[in-house]
């Protein structure tokens, strides 16, 4: 027995060695199985048993992985009398290295499991012969095959399409996502794995026939011999399967776990593997994600063709004839003849798609694919192409989802050739978690859903006259990304300019949308990292305005393109900022006055309007407040009953005051106490050990030197406000900090033994550390961009006071696992810091930052 194990671990070693340096997954995936299938004879030797050992799962289709589960089913006409003999076998495997999984199954557990769990129903129908009484399992198959009448079928088939939308919900709907799971994700293994299950249950034939070959390969060639693909569509799939197969392999054999999941970490390493250094990440990464569309598009297409199938199919004589080329049956487009359609053929029947809310049948659809895969040189045919797309666009819904089609089956990267290379253009970290081209369709779809909403965005969108223009502003505003990220929205703007000349757009037309993809960052940028409370802040962003219906489109763009980069992005917080631009803006521009006008204009407080929210203040300690703050913003930050406690705290003649407050998606906590250099720092060293995380602050001074510090906070792990049961705790150590009690040094220190798990998950990135500065009429602006990191800002705001700088305002954004934080400084004379000492500043806060990354 020994040597068997020896055996079995040494030839294991030799193919996970060999499979390492090469990447032949079918190879070895068929060589793994063909080890396993011998071992187990051989444990089994000359035994006679009275039921079947099987194969199921990626074992039995001979594609299994390093460390995938080895599953073998044990098939009984009864149970009964054999389970001691079966226990002992499964001991025996396991004694000799083989750490099988396994089921016992009889007769009985097909129609129960056939109505209870369609995941093990499925596995009945893979599986492959080792050993046992043979009739047996001839029996067993006969049995599964005749169970499945035709209403039996039907619902099965229905059963495994539900199923391919439970799993993209848990696991991604787009073959684009930037770290997909490679067997479960839309366009993975599964999917191509669930229409062979489809095709089983259609057929009532089973793809084992015991042969020396995998499934994936025997399913192809079945399809061929159908005709259900061509002999070009049957090298696509294959060599896409094989290809996620290989890299599901060394994902397995780099971890030496079984493991999913194509993590940035991951994809690095198994790139060089296939030649790509890291440089050239983005070229492999193309590679697989053509692989993935590949298949996710064909399981598409038999999805398709298998629906059609169950549902009723309308009479010919109910036919709507589209055109010479078109008809439409029910929902269903199919093309009237066999004549070859060209590419403005093509955009005709996709403007009749998204008109009927229709879809191609599956002859139809498949002959686009041949057609785009077949050819990158395709004409403009001049006037008739950009026609049809326009009318596309003007279409009063199904915009996003008839430019995802077009995008899928590769018609838009044949009609704007530029637009092809954001087809699996990709950008690591948690900001974003799609594709440039995938990001760019999410971002049209979310603006169009948006028509059904009674917000302020779905109300601006309703009312938008140029929707035309916005919908091109977002396909064109990452455009220049594969050329270079940094300045992609000036060269974009060109792009997009070149582009819709071609297409025959307006001047002016051209104009609008230039101007949408030129500025397409800077709302964000104003309203994430400035004071909104600045009149410069207000009379720079609303100079780039020229008109309030420009201002809508940015607005709406703006939303369009962050609700599009990753789930988790677009807050409530955001929202908030954005609106508030948006509002500020937009009275400027009607009543034509600068920032310093509009704020003025309300800053007008009544004393009686914020006493009456508190009976231990009176009108004149309302009156004294006011004028202490030299800071128009004051009054625009907080409410007249939140001014009432402040006046109230700060009349207690305590050393220090907190009050917390709930809002929308955060807790806003307000610190009150009397000011001195490090305050700030020793404020976000506590919150940042108690796990609260800053998105903005806020610092409002009194002329005898009282601070009003207000900060906007959620929890760390959940990024949800903070529970009220910290509270208390929180306020303890923000009085033991002021006082120089608590050594937050140390503290701060211990977060990363604390957290180094959760750190190491979600701060991946090791990118670039940027310090700039940015002139402005009071204060000198400080943007850090940096890797973020937990006590981040603890560790600046520190660095800052010992460089003597007095911090004003300070505004945190993080993009996932970036910050860009904005301060607002004075020197130690309150005065601005002068450029010669930028470069000192500079060098100072990046060694700082260095230290904690």
């Amino acid at each position: 027995m020994i040597n068997i194990k020896e055996k079995f671990f040494t030839k294991q070693e030799e193919l996970f060695s060999k499979h390492g340096k090469q990447i032949d997954s079918l190879n070895f995936s068929k060589e793994y199985s063909f080890l396993i299938e011998e071992i187990i004879r051989e444990i089994a030797g000359q035994n006679k048993y009275n039921f079947v050992v099987a194969s199921s799962g990626s074992f039995s289709r001979r594609e299994l992985s390093p460390y995938s589960d080895i599953d073998l089913i044990f098939i009984a006409e009864s149970v009964s009398g054999n389970e001691k003999k079966i226990a002992d076998l499964v001991k025996t495997f396991w004694d000799n290295g083989l750490e099988v999984s396994h089921t016992v199954r009889n007769f009985t557990d097909i129609p129960k499991y056939l109505f209870d769990d369609l995941h093990t129903f499925t596995q009945f129908f893979e599986t492959r012969y080792l050993l046992g009484l043979e009739k047996i399992y001839n029996k067993w198959n006969e049995a599964l095959l005749k169970i499945i009448t035709d209403d039996i079928r039907i619902d099965l088939i229905k059963r495994v399409i539900d199923e391919f939308s439970e799993r993209y919900k848990k696991h991604g709907d787009s073959p684009k996502v930037l770290e997909p799971n490679v067997k479960l994700s839309a366009g993975g293994l599964r999917d191509l794995q669930a229409v062979e299950w489809m095709h089983i249950f259609r057929n009532k034939a089973l793809l084992n026939k015991q042969e020396e070959t995998t499934q994936i390969e025997a399913f192809i060639k079945i399809l061929r011999e159908q005709s259900t693909v061509s002999s070009e569509e049957a090298m696509r799939l294959l060599g896409s399967y094989k290809l996620l197969l290989t890299v599901r392999n060394l994902l397995h054999l780099n971890s030496k776990q079984r493991t999913d999941r194509f993590e940035f970490s991951d994809q690095i390493r198994i790139a060089k593997i296939f030649g790509f250094d890291e440089e050239h990440l983005a070229d492999f990464m193309k590679i697989y994600f053509r692989a993935a569309i590949t298949i996710n598009r064909f399981s598409k297409t038999m999805i398709k063709q298998y629906n059609d199938e169950i549902l009723a199919t309308l009479p010919d004589s109910l036919a709507i004839v589209l055109d010479d080329d078109f008809e439409l049956k029910g929902k269903i487009i199919s093309q009237r003849n066999n004549s070859e359609l060209t590419l403005s053929d093509i955009l005709r029947a996709y403007y009749y798609r998204g008109l009927y809310t229709a879809r191609f049948d599956k002859t139809l659809r498949s002959y686009i694919i041949e057609k785009m895969e077949g050819s990158d040189d395709f004409s403009w045919h001049e006037g008739e192409s950009s026609v049809f797309f326009r009318e596309i666009l003007k279409l009063p819904k199904n915009v996003g989802a008839t430019l995802a089609s077009m995008n899928e089956l590769g018609v838009l990267g044949a009609l704007i050739p530029e637009f092809k290379d954001l087809n699996g253009f990709l950008q690591h970290g948690v900001y974003h978690c799609y594709t440039a081209d995938e990001h760019t369709i999410v971002a049209i779809q979310n603006i169009e859903n948006l028509a059904n909403q009674s917000s302020q965005l779905g109300r601006i969108f309703y009312r938008a006259s140029e929707k035309e223009m916005l919908f091109l502003g977002l396909m064109f505003h990452d455009i220049a990304k594969p050329i270079n990220i940094s300045g992609h929205e000036i060269i974009g703007a060109e792009m997009a300019s070149s582009i819709m000349n071609k297409l025959g757009y307006s001047e002016t037309e051209i104009d609008l949308v230039s101007f949408l993809v030129k500025n397409h960052l800077v709302m964000e940028q104003t309203a994430f990292r400035r004071n909104l409370n600045d009149p410069e802040t207000l009379n720079n962003f609303s100079s780039l305005i020229n008109s309030i219906e420009d201002l809508e489109l940015l607005y709406l763009l703006t939303y369009a393109d962050l609700s599009a980069v990753n789930p988790a992005v677009w807050t409530n917080w955001k929202s908030e900022l954005l609106s508030e631009l948006y509002r500020k803006t937009r009275a400027m521009l009607e009543d034509k006055i600068s920032g310093e006008e509009l704020l003025h204009s309300s800053t007008y407080i009544i004393p009686k309007e914020i006493s009456k929210h508190s009976k231990k203040i009176s009108d004149a300690h309302v009156k004294d407040h006011i004028e202490s703050i030299d800071d128009v913003a004051y009054s625009h930050n907080f409410s007249p009953e939140e001014i009432a406690i402040h006046v109230e705290e700060i009349n207690k003649g305590n050393s220090l005051s907190v009050v917390f407050k709930e809002l929308n998606g955060f807790t806003n906590i307000t610190v009150i106490t009397k000011d001195f250099p490090s305050l700030l720092s020793k404020i976000c060293g506590v919150l940042a050990i108690n796990d609260v995380n800053i998105h903005d602050a806020k610092i409002f001074t009194r002329k005898e030197g009282i601070v009003i510090d207000t900060f906007n906070v959620t929890d760390f792990r959940t990024q949800i406000k903070i529970d009220e049961e910290r509270f208390k705790i929180i306020e303890i150590d923000l009085d033991r900090a002021v006082n120089g009690i608590l050594p937050l040094g140390k503290e701060v220190a211990s977060l990363k033994s604390k957290w180094w798990r959760i750190e190491s998950k979600i701060f991946k990135k090791t990118g670039q550390i940027k310090v700039a500065f940015e002139h402005h009429e009071k204060y000198t602006i400080i943007d850090v961009h940096s890797p973020d990191r937990l006590g981040f800002l603890y560790h600046v705001t520190t660095k800052m006071n010992e460089l003597g700088l007095n911090i004003y305002f300070a505004k945190i954004a993080t993009q996932g696992d970036l910050i860009v934080d904005a301060f607002y400084v004075l020197g130690r004379n309150n005065k601005k810091i002068s450029p010669n000492d930028y470069e000192f500043i500079k060098s100072e806060l990046t060694e700082a930052i260095i230290k904690i990354l």
